[in-house]
């Protein structure tokens, strides 16, 4: 603060004007406007090349096709019987998967013996491409839904474990040793402290092995169903139908963005405390 001759604080100058703070840190925020625009210019980006046959239809169909296409898997009651299938395996496997990965996570990261067990076992199993085993799987469980459960259960539980136990690792031990001090019991530090703690990393988890779900949900479809988003895009390849293969791509693209919202939804009621 500026002073005067004799010692007295000085009125700040009206025309310095006023100091931005800068210490606001980074705090992007998401803008839902430019997210729809970014999509509206690709379709229409999308559309224009293909009307003026830039774009063939061999090589990409116009978006008014694909939309057609999605129009007609609509009305003809396609869609409700392959998305049903399809979001039942997606729910049972991924509910499996994360269930078992969230408390095999908090073992690693709160005991000795479960992380000495088990990081090296996550860390070499959870590199080899889980479509690689979809096989193995089918030969365990049947070619019927057991197998297709389970490639979804197994390839969300790797994430979810080490994410679960990056969380913990990630907590404070000044707070676990200030609830020791005021003598909580394990399993109170557990849930007190290291769960809400580890949460904001579960919730990551939960997004990329959602991704990891579908992903790995279409190829087990494509290779052993009769409906579900992944068989009817492969029927459509086999058809050589793009503009129908176009629009299940779309409904998967939709299923991504509903997922990643309701996640997103989760995290902003449970997590208010950040």
């Amino acid at each position: 603060m500026r002073t005067d001759d004799a010692g007295n604080a000085a009125k700040p100058d009206a025309a310095a004007g006023s100091v931005r703070f800068r210490a606001g840190g980074f705090a992007p925020k998401f803008v839902t406007w430019l997210g729809v625009l970014s999509f509206v210019g690709v379709i229409g980006m999308l559309e224009v090349l293909a009307r003026a046959h830039i774009l063939g239809p061999l090589a990409f169909p116009a978006p008014s096709a694909i939309g057609a296409a999605l129009s007609d898997l609509f009305t003809s009651g396609q869609l409700a019987l392959h998305l049903g299938a399809s979001l039942r395996r997606l729910v049972v496997g991924w509910i499996a998967g994360v269930s078992t990965g969230i408390l095999v996570g908090l073992a690693i990261g709160t005991w000795t013996g479960p992380r000495s067990v088990g990081i090296p076992w996550v860390a070499a199993i959870s590199s080899i491409p889980k479509i690689a085993l979809l096989p193995m799987f089918i030969i365990w469980f049947g070619i019927g839904e057991g197998s297709k459960y389970a490639t979804i259960a197994f390839g969300t539980f790797f994430p979810t474990v080490v994410n679960t136990y990056g969380g913990v690792d990630d907590v404070s031990r000044n707070l676990i040793r200030m609830g020791q001090s005021f003598g909580l019991s394990k399993g109170a530090i557990l849930r007190t402290i290291v769960l809400p703690g580890a949460l904001p990393a579960i919730l990551s988890a939960f997004r990329i092995s959602a991704t990891v779900g579908i992903i790995l949900l279409v190829a087990a479809e494509m290779i052993s169903a009769e409906y579900g988003i992944g068989a009817y895009v492969l029927q459509q390849q086999n058809l050589f139908q793009l503009d129908r293969l176009m629009a299940g791509v779309v409904v998967l693209m939709g299923l991504g963005l509903t997922i990643y919202g309701l996640i997103a939804l989760l995290e902003r009621r449970v997590l208010r405390w950040r």
